[in-house]
């Protein structure tokens, strides 16, 4: 995590709060430290529980006088403004993502900046054609009545961001609740605060009036994010992040009660049969394991093969796993970055020990790559294959958040899914197979919020889009998240 201070040396960046239309300075600082070689890249103002006040009263004066009032068009052309702003700086967006994060800039550049402008475009063109119930009805005088429903902001919403996906997954919330007639206060992952940072920019420099969008940074317990999480004055609140957190947010909500929508941790598995396209299945295990140094909540972890292909299948994956190239971000080569930080880098160390400790074979992996140069002052660690452990071991029950998987052969179809199902999360699941019929069927069966059948992170953002379980609560995505930023109320007129 990173670490507060009280000083900032000259010449290093300083970030702060975004508050009523101000950037203002916090009453503390701490370090963010890129996890590419644990340089410091900038000092951020940390916001006390008197700043988060002023962006609520902040949000809450300008959605009564200004962007609750005004008009669909108004709000839609403003936030087509945010997201041509996004690209206008797309090479800056692209470079601090990277530095934050330590992911490729090859990812970022293709992923995580065209996504993040992108959601403002969708939602703005959304909110102008989602539509509302009517019914009319008989009444024992013969004359009826009409029933419509209207849809009404919340007010104040508070968006509480990860850092695996900072950029895409924040917009993900502020562009529907801002579309929907919310002002939004943001607190940003502290380990990846700078394209918080550079949107409320943006923001400013399109004309979003003062108090619609504020950034608020800081920490979870006693700082910005349980500030946020209790405030009486905010109207909904919405989280992505791991479990554990999560519980810790509703239970800081629960006295003022308010909606909430959580997108939470997951252990999805994955399913390969026999007669899947073996090459097309070993191509998608690769990415839905490796990817973002699989620091996805859609990742899996556990991966369950057909025995008759189980063998090849092992070796196959391992083959890509010692060929990925593991790097800086700017370097075009690069496959896999770094972890988030060293405390997460010791985090998923820890499981590799503890994974061999369980008895679990190591296909590759299970250690840290040595440089000689740099990034050894980095958070690198190895992609990692294990195969060999029971369902009941640790390593199989609880999230590491790391590129790794354990590999189990399966005999028949109803223990896959079994198998497959025998977890407390519900997020995501990965099916290989070219039999419709079973891709029908098993994808009915596996407990997860979306399946997907012979591809992953194949996403039409007009779907549903959230888990089961532990995984979290509430819809994300279209139509659905306009009903999650907006309060549906019921009109009756008699005539």
């Amino acid at each position: 995590m990173a670490s507060r201070t009280t000083d900032t040396p000259h010449n290093v960046r300083e970030l702060r709060n975004y508050v009523g239309g101000s950037f203002v300075d916090g009453t503390r600082t701490f370090d963010n430290i890129t996890p590419v070689d644990g340089t410091l890249l900038a000092r951020v103002h940390e916001a006390d529980q008197a700043t988060v006040d002023r962006a609520v009263l902040a949000a809450r004066e300008t959605y009564e006088k200004v962007w609750g009032r005004m008009p669909v068009e108004g709000r839609a052309k403003l936030l087509y403004a945010v997201a041509d702003g996004i690209e206008k700086r797309f090479d800056e967006f692209v470079a601090a993502e990277s530095a934050d994060t330590g992911k490729p800039r090859s990812l970022s550049s293709h992923l995580d900046i065209p996504r993040g402008a992108a959601n403002f475009r969708i939602f703005a063109d959304l909110i102008k054609s989602v539509g509302t119930e009517c019914y009319p009805m008989d009444t024992p005088d013969g004359k009826g009545a009409l029933n419509y429903t209207i849809r009404q902001p919340h007010g104040v919403v508070g968006v509480i961001s990860p850092w695996n996906l900072p950029l895409l997954l924040s917009t993900w919330k502020i562009a529907p609740a801002m579309a929907s007639g919310n002002c939004v206060i943001l607190k940003p992952s502290e380990e990846t605060p700078t394209t918080a940072t550079l949107l409320a920019e943006v923001m400013h420099e399109v004309g979003i009036p003062p108090g619609a969008f504020n950034v608020v940074h800081g920490f979870g317990p006693n700082s910005a994010g349980e500030f946020i999480a209790r405030h009486r004055g905010i109207d909904a609140l919405t989280f992505t992040g791991e479990t554990r957190t999560g519980s810790e947010i509703m239970r800081s909500a629960s006295a003022n009660v308010k909606a909430l929508s959580f997108e939470l941790g997951g252990k999805n598995p994955a399913i390969v049969f026999a007669d899947c396209d073996f090459d097309a299945a070993i191509d998608g295990t690769t990415r839905s394991v490796f990817a973002n140094c699989g620091q996805v909540c859609l990742s899996s972890e556990r991966v369950y093969v057909e025995r008759p292909i189980f063998d090849r299948f092992v070796a196959a994956l391992k083959a890509r796993a010692e060929t990925m190239k593991i790097g800086r971000p700017e370097d075009a080569s690069t496959q896999m970055g770094p972890l988030i930080s060293r405390e997460h880098r010791d985090k998923v160390l820890s499981y590799y020990t503890l994974a061999k400790a369980e008895g679990a074979t190591v296909v590759t992996g299970g250690g840290a790559p040595r440089f000689g140069d740099e990034r050894d002052g980095g958070a690198y660690v190895d992609p990692t294959i294990f195969t060999g452990l029971s369902e009941a071991s640790r390593v199989q029950k609880e999230e590491i958040f790391g590129p790794v998987c354990h590999i189990t052969p399966f005999d028949r179809e109803e223990d896959a899914v079994r198998m497959a199902n025998d977890t407390d999360y519900g997020l995501a699941a990965v099916i290989w197979t070219t039999n419709l019929t079973r891709a029908h069927r098993v994808s009915q069966q596996v407990l997860a919020g979306i399946t997907w059948v012979n591809c992953w992170f194949l996403r039409d953002l007009r779907t549903p889009f959230g888990g089961m379980k532990l995984s979290g609560i509430g819809r994300e995505g279209g139509q659905h998240a306009l009903n999650f930023y907006s309060e549906q109320r019921n009109i009756c007129i008699k005539l």
